[in-house]
């Protein structure tokens, strides 16, 4: 919301080393320091979507880092931001909460430098994350071009269990399927950036798979084919969305981008649930041409993200998404 108000307003002085702002919605802002250095800034932050405090830190933490290699860089710094009430949550919450974050960046190679604490009416986690990459070499989300294929890197479903989690109705196995996607890191987006097969990149998440596809469409002047059947859904979350779980969000990210969609005749609801189900921590979309599939999938794989794959592809036309 804040990058669409933003990039409304009239600007009053061109930034000649700012190479990526609120253009285009992309994930995160890049500022050019030298011809082989710029400095990919970004920042996020939520309430719970998990109960246990530390799960709850590291998915804020996996969540925040994501734009760093979304925009193809590598974090080197991050930066707390902590909203509690005062005298409502215990210290020891508060302390699993920030540890969970800590154990996150830990794994991502890059020190908590500092931050910044709030008293708030609810508890609110995330971190503002700094990377580092070749200018020449960013990823954008408006690069992609007619013939490239659609590779996305995670299962699509975590809004669906979070909305599940509400109800009591997520078991334990689920439970542990949720967080294990949600604090995986989006590390081959490092890789990525080093191919220039690879054209546009973004990371699915609170738009859902629809919406940011839909900036890719937009920013790239291009339009999506998807194929249902090959986009990857995490197990319990199909059989929840057709059960009738089902954020907030997915019904606003639907009233934005449905009069740019196509679904198949006769698709259910449920299906459309998928598709603009909010991620928390969702994972990489990739447009690259399908020379480079090999390549991407390879980089992917290394990481240990085995539920990767070709969803769809671009073509030229009016912006927009066609489900088949």
């Amino acid at each position: 919301m804040l990058s669409e108000v933003l990039s409304q307003s009239a600007a009053t002085r061109v930034y000649s080393d700012l190479l990526v702002g609120t253009e285009t919605g992309d994930d995160a802002a890049v500022y050019r320091i030298n011809e082989s250095q710029a400095i990919v800034a970004t920042t996020d932050f939520f309430m719970p979507i998990v109960d246990d405090p530390y799960d709850f830190g590291r998915i804020a933490a996996t969540n925040a880092i994501s734009d760093v290699y979304a925009m193809g860089a590598k974090p080197f710094l991050a930066l707390a931001l902590l909203g509690v009430p005062v005298g409502k949550v215990p210290p020891e919450v508060i302390h699993r909460i920030v540890a969970g974050g800590r154990a996150v960046c830990d794994a991502a190679g890059i020190p908590i430098a500092g931050g910044h604490s709030i008293d708030s009416l609810e508890p609110i986690y995330g971190l503002v994350a700094l990377g580092l990459i070749d200018p020449r070499k960013v990823k954008r989300n408006s690069g992609a071009r007619a013939g490239d294929a659609l590779i996305l890197g995670k299962p699509l479903g975590v809004g669906i269990m979070s909305a599940a989690i509400k109800k009591d109705a997520l078991d334990a196995e689920a439970y542990r399927a949720l967080v294990a996607t949600t604090t995986q890191l989006n590390t081959p987006g490092i890789a990525l950036a080093e191919m220039e097969g690879v054209h546009a990149l973004t990371d699915v998440t609170g738009f859902g798979l629809l919406g940011h596809l839909l900036g890719i469409c937009r920013g790239s002047r291009l339009r999506a084919e998807l194929e249902w059947k090959r986009i990857p859904v995490l197990g319990p979350a199909r059989e929840l969305a057709q059960q009738g779980y089902a954020t907030g969000a997915s019904q606003r990210n639907w009233a934005a981008c449905g009069a740019e969609v196509t679904l198949p005749t006769g698709a259910p609801d449920w299906q459309r649930t998928v598709l603009t189900d909010p991620q928390t921590s969702g994972g990489l979309l990739v447009a690259c041409n399908r020379e480079a599939i090999p390549k991407v999938m390879e980089a992917f794989r290394a990481q240990g993200f085995t539920e990767a794959g070709e969803i769809g592809q671009l073509v030229a036309g009016v912006p927009g998404v066609v489900v088949r």
